[in-house]
């Protein structure tokens, strides 16, 4: 793929500009950094018509693999932007989790759907970060609203104004560098989202600090390509060994991964000596020698759990590494940036479409920083159950693991790859006892709908995620009435009746302002909309359950006050 075009190349800098509302040369959105984060939020803008620029430091993509693990829920985003055949293609389905002891005996497995039957994609997906990359630029380097240029440092915001502000919105200035030419640039736009990184200078300018969540451990990552299939259960496998806890995995094709926890001023250089290395992948290798294998990277991380004090000051967000830091012991690290750039880009696109009040953005930091916060802390103590913790209380461990082996529902919990609901947002207000006993079957406010197969009057068979490519939706099983449909059409809302699974071949033949799908097999958790002629959900753009209502058209959370009460007002099906 070419990176280096009209379109992307640093030697065609963005024509310096000045801060001037409503002038041509502000930008609608800038994103800093063009890792896999920053390039998602791009696509998913992009996708929605908000042209968007980003910047990237480094003149080439990064060439080795870093992250190595999403699940089927993150997979469903990259369905959202176009890639996600060619990745699982690229990918490798995964068995789930193995825990061993220090001699390789099994402790516990905890196992993973080749497929789920609730997102249609497989739970667990093994992949080669650089290929990833590749696919999303691939996107870029075609989409006539992106842009982006390489080898452009940002050295400075200017203009963030953190004051609440529900009318215009001013523009930030963006001072930075082409490294290549050593000539200073200046970009302006309307909102600038940080996806730069762990070290992030976005965030050393917003003047956010970074919460210590209690997890510091170095490790040392080895990453191999092996002439011959090595012994694999098809599965992560953490060997939970006070001694030295360690990670095996088989990525894809014939690449693998080790990680080592290393001890207290431990030397990770004494352990890269050859001799060294082998005796470390010998349980693995069968080998006293590294014949056969081709050492692809081998690097140090301090694995952190961290979690930045705020995701947005103003107009300007923190996505990524810019706004949390995980171990990697759940495999969320990617994934989280993912869901950031799912859940933002849809309200910025919303508010820049002038479809939504500003105020919806607000909702992306209370939204996404008690998921990441939930995600992070699931990750440090199942990290510290499985490496004995910081202070090496191997006992403590062992007493935790076999509690853990013992109880189907701690089991269940570290299986499971269903992330927890959000809880507030651009979201239905659900009453205490709703909150703690929702009921048995009802697709969950705050949860993602299930990516059911459906038929369209066409015939035609697809996951639910394709049928709606990212578009907000109501999905009923009652005939919806002219008010609903003209106020789904005025809202671009796509409204759907729901058929349940029969003999013909194809729905019936639908009315005027929506489309009639049979829901094929198994519905799932949209049984209830199949068995009550007034029900109905409201699906955001990212997928999340909005509303759910069993007397017609469910209140649209983030409409104009004066249409949320026309939506209560009207009736929702006939």
């Amino acid at each position: 793929m070419n990176t280096t075009g009209t379109k992307t190349t640093a030697d065609a800098p963005a024509p310096a500009s000045v801060p001037h509302p409503g002038g041509d040369s502000v930008q609608p959105v800038l994103v800093i950094g063009a890792g896999p984060v920053g390039c998602t939020a791009a696509l998913l803008l992009a996708d929605r018509g908000i042209p968007v620029t980003v910047l990237e430091r480094q003149l080439e993509p990064h060439p080795l693999p870093r992250a190595v693990h999403v699940d089927d829920e993150v997979a469903r985003i990259l369905g959202r932007v176009g890639v996600a055949d060619a990745f699982l293609r690229n990918s490798r389905a995964a068995s789930g989790l193995r825990l061993v002891d220090a001699q390789h005996r099994v402790i516990a497995e905890f196992p993973r759907a080749l497929v789920n039957p609730y997102s249609g994609v497989p739970s667990a997906n093994m992949f080669d970060q650089p290929e990833l990359e590749q696919l999303l630029l691939g996107r870029i380097d075609e989409h006539p609203l992106v842009t982006l240029h390489r080898g452009v440092e940002v050295l400075g915001l200017h203009g963030v104004d953190d004051r609440p502000s529900h009318g215009a919105l001013s523009p930030i200035r963006v001072d930075a560098r082409d490294t290549k030419k050593s000539e200073r640039l200046v970009y302006t736009a309307r909102f600038v989202l940080g996806g730069d990184g762990g070290n992030s200078q976005v965030r050393r300018w917003l003047g956010i600090e970074m919460e210590d969540l209690h997890f510091t451990e170095r490790w040392l990552v080895i990453d191999v390509r092996s002439d011959s299939l090595l012994d694999s259960w098809g599965g992560v496998e953490q060997v939970c060994d006070p001694a030295r806890a360690a990670t095996f995995m088989r990525v894809v094709g014939d690449r693998y991964r080790w990680e080592f926890q290393l001890q207290d001023g431990e030397d990770e250089s004494d352990l890269l000596e050859p001799p060294a290395l082998a005796r470390l992948l010998a349980p693995w290798t069968g080998r006293s020698d590294l014949e056969g294998l081709e050492i692809v990277r081998s690097a140090t991380y301090t694995f952190r759990a961290r979690l930045a004090s705020r995701f947005r000051v103003g107009q300007v967000f923190l996505l990524g590494d810019a706004a949390h830091l995980t171990p990697p012991f759940i495999g969320q690290g990617l994934g989280a940036g993912l869901r950031d750039a799912d859940n933002l880009a849809w309200k910025v696109a919303a508010v820049l479409s002038e479809s939504a009040e500003s105020r919806l953005l607000e909702t992306y930091e209370s939204e996404r920083r008690p998921h990441a916060r939930a995600l992070v802390r699931k990750a440090v103590l199942i990290g510290w159950t499985m490496t004995g913790g910081q202070d090496r209380a191997a006992v403590v461990r062992r007493l935790a693991l076999a509690a853990a082996v013992r109880s189907s529902r701690i089991c269940d919990l570290i299986a499971a790859t269903e992330t927890p609901p959000l809880r507030n947002g651009a979201l239905e207000p659900l009453g205490p006892v709703r909150r703690l006993l929702p009921q048995a079957g009802r697709p969950r406010v705050g949860g993602l709908v299930p990516n059911v197969d459906v038929r369209t009057p066409e015939n035609a068979r697809m996951h639910l995620d394709d049928l709606l490519k990212g578009r907000p939706a109501v999905l009923t099983s009652g005939r919806p009435g002219p008010a609903t449909v003209e106020l789904c059409r005025k809202r671009g809302i796509e409204l759907f009746r729901l058929h349940a699974p029969d003999h013909r071949s194809s729905p019936p033949a639908g009315g005027a302002g929506y489309t009639d799908v049979v829901v094929v097999g198994p519905a799932g958790r949209l049984t209830h909309v199949l068995d009550d002629a007034k029900a109905a959900v409201l699906m955001r753009p990212d997928g999340i359950v909005a509303a759910v209502s069993r007397d017609g058209l469910p209140r649209i959370p983030w409409a104009a006050g004066s249409e949320m009460s026309h939506l209560a007002r009207s009736g929702g099906t006939q």
